[in-house]
C-alpha cells in the first residue's frame, strides 16, 4: 500500500524553525573562536593590544605569518609533524588492518581469545612510567620512532575495522577459495579494495591524532630539532616562548606576542582541517558500517 504524504502542520514548521536556529547557533559557537583567531592573526598589533578587533580584522597585514614562517625551528617542527603524520598514519592503518582482518574471520582459530586479550588493553594499561621504561629499553628515547611505534595500533579503531571486515559477504571468500586464492591474496585483492570507506575513515582519525599530539614528544624527545609543531605551539602559547622568533621583528609595531601566537595556531590547524573534505564522503559510511555489528 502506497503511503500518503502528510501535510506539514504548524508544529512541524515551528520545530523546523527552532531546530534550524539551534543548529545555526551551534555552528556559530563552534566556528567563531577559530574565526577570531584568524582575524587577530592578520590584524595590526596596536589594534589587538587596544582590544579593537571584534568581528573584522583591523589594518590587515601578514607580518605575523612572516615572523612564524621565517623562524627556523618552526619550519623544522612543521617538517617533523608532516613526517610523524604520514609515517605514523601508514603504520597505524596497515597494522590495524593486518590485525583486524584475521579477527573478523570465523574460521580463525582462537579469534575470541585474541579479541578478548586485545580488548583488555583498552581497560588495563601499565601507565606512563612503565611505558616510558619500555620505550627506553627499546632504545627509542629521543628518536622520531618513539612517537610512532608505541601507538602503532589503537584498539578502538582496530575493532571498528574488524567489524567492517565482518560485514564482507562470506560468498566472496568462498568464491575466491574456489578460484585458488589464499588468505593473503583475498586480503589484498578483495578485502582492501572494497574497504575504502573504513580505510579513509581510519586514515582521518589517525592523521588527526598524530597531527595534534604533543605529550609523547614532551616525554620522549629532548632534541628540539625533532619537536613536532604542536610542541612548539605549546611552548609559545602556554610558556610564552615567543622572544626567540621575534628578534628581527621586535621593533615592528604591527606584530605583538598575541598576533604571533594566533598565527602559529592557524598555521598548525588549517592543514589538518583541509584533509577532511577529501575524506568526508567516506566518513559517515565507514563509521556506520563499522559499528553495525559487535
Amino acid at each position: 500500500m502506497v503511503g500518503i504524504a502528510r501535510a506539514a502542520t504548524h508544529g512541524d514548521r515551528v520545530f523546523g524553525l527552532v531546530n534550524g536556529l539551534l543548529l545555526v547557533a551551534l555552528a556559530f559557537i563552534t566556528l567563531y573562536p577559530l574565526y577570531y583567531v584568524a582575524i587577530v592573526s592578520i590584524s595590526h598589533g596596536y589594534a589587538v593590544v587596544r582590544g579593537e578587533v571584534g568581528w573584522w580584522p583591523v589594518q590587515v597585514n601578514l607580518e605575523s605569518y612572516r615572523a612564524v614562517l621565517e623562524a627556523p625551528y618552526v619550519l623544522i617542527s612543521y617538517r617533523n609533524t608532516i613526517w610523524y603524520t604520514v609515517v605514523g598514519t601508514i603504520v597505524n592503518v596497515a597494522l590495524s588492518a593486518f590485525c583486524a582482518y584475521p579477527l573478523a574471520m570465523k574460521f580463525f582459530y582462537g579469534r575470541r581469545f585474541f579479541t578478548a586479550f586485545i580488548v583488555a588493553t583498552m581497560f588495563f594499561k601499565g601507565g606512563l612510567i612503565p611505558t616510558y621504561l619500555v620505550v627506553r629499553s627499546l632504545g627509542l628515547l629521543d628518536s622520531m620512532w618513539s612517537l610512532v611505534l608505541p601507538t602503532a595500533i589503537v584498539t578502538y579503531y582496530m575493532i571498528i575495522m574488524r567489524t567492517f571486515f565482518q560485514n564482507i559477504p562470506e560468498e566472496l571468500h568462498d568464491s575466491a577459495y574456489l578460484d585458488g586464492a589464499n588468505d593473503i591474496q583475498i586480503f589484498f585483492r578483495i578485502a582492501l579494495p572494497i574497504s575504502t570507506p573504513i580505510i579513509a575513515t581510519m586514515t582521518l582519525f589517525y592523521a588527526v591524532q598524530h597531527w595534534n599530539s604533543f605529550f609523547p614528544a614532551l616525554i620522549y624527545l629532548s632534541d628540539r630539532a625533532k619537536y613536532p609543531i604542536q610542541l612548539v605551539l605549546r611552548s609559545m602559547v602556554i610558556e610564552g616562548d615567543v622572544a626567540n622568533m621575534q628578534v628581527e621583528f621586535q621593533d615592528d609595531e604591527r606584530i605583538v606576542d598575541t598576533t604571533v601566537k594566533y598565527a602559529i595556531i592557524m598555521v598548525s590547524t588549517v592543514p589538518i582541517l583541509l584533509l577532511y573534505p577529501f575524506l568526508q564522503r567516506y566518513f559517515v559510511k565507514g563509521i556506520m558500517i563499522g559499528s553495525l555489528k559487535g
